[in-house]
């Protein structure tokens, strides 16, 4: 009853904050048990939010995008990928280059690899700016740098988060893709133009 308790309460929270409940949620509980999920959520959601405004959203969610795909996680990978593309239409009024929805035959890529398809969507994005924030999150990702600075430590935060849901996820068979992970997955006109945009590039 505890952890069914626990499983609804998270659930409503997450469909306050992103407009559905995450069928990832009775996996983390069933892992962590109902106070271990609780206590995780209590100590990694408020700065994870924190982080997505200091940091921006699309930063935020394309760090999460690559750390699953390095860790094997399609759930979690195409539920940041899809939120990256909703929010470059909304702020850029672009279609993203990359449709979240073909993220599957990327996992299990070589880092070098998975590092220079990265780069060939920032560029097409018009992102190049975020060229060197892909390389790091590779890098801390993969253990090959330590952050050297704020962003750079809450980046090493988003590696340990994220990476503990890619584990429960891939450990659990949790693979068929949900929703956007951000308010914007509310955003029906945006869902909708995102919709639209990609059945005419087809």
């Amino acid at each position: 009853m505890l952890e069914r308790a626990t499983i609804a309460l998270l659930q409503a929270g997450c469909r306050a904050m992103w407009g559905f409940s995450p069928r990832m949620i009775p996996h983390i509980v069933a892992a962590m048990g109902a106070g271990g999920a609780l206590a995780w959520f209590a100590a990694n959601m408020p700065r994870y939010l924190v982080s997505m405004q200091v940091l921006g959203g699309q930063r935020t969610h394309l760090a999460g995008m690559v750390i699953s795909l390095h860790n094997g996680c399609l759930y979690c990978a195409y539920g940041h990928g899809y939120a990256l593309e909703l929010l470059h239409l909304r702020d850029r009024d672009r279609l993203f280059p990359l449709d979240a929805r073909t993220l599957e035959s990327w996992l299990g890529l070589p880092p070098r690899e998975l590092g220079r398809r990265i780069q060939e969507v920032l560029r097409a994005a018009g992102m190049q700016a975020e060229a060197v924030w892909a390389d790091t999150t590779l890098g801390l990702v993969r253990g090959e740098q330590q952050p050297v600075d704020s962003a750079e430590r809450r980046l090493a935060h988003l590696v340990r988060m994220f990476g503990t849901m890619n584990r429960i996820a891939v450990a659990a068979g949790c693979h068929e893709p949900d929703e956007a992970q951000n308010p914007v997955n509310k955003d029906c006109a945006v869902k909708r133009r995102n919709a639209e945009l990609r059945s005419a590039a087809v």
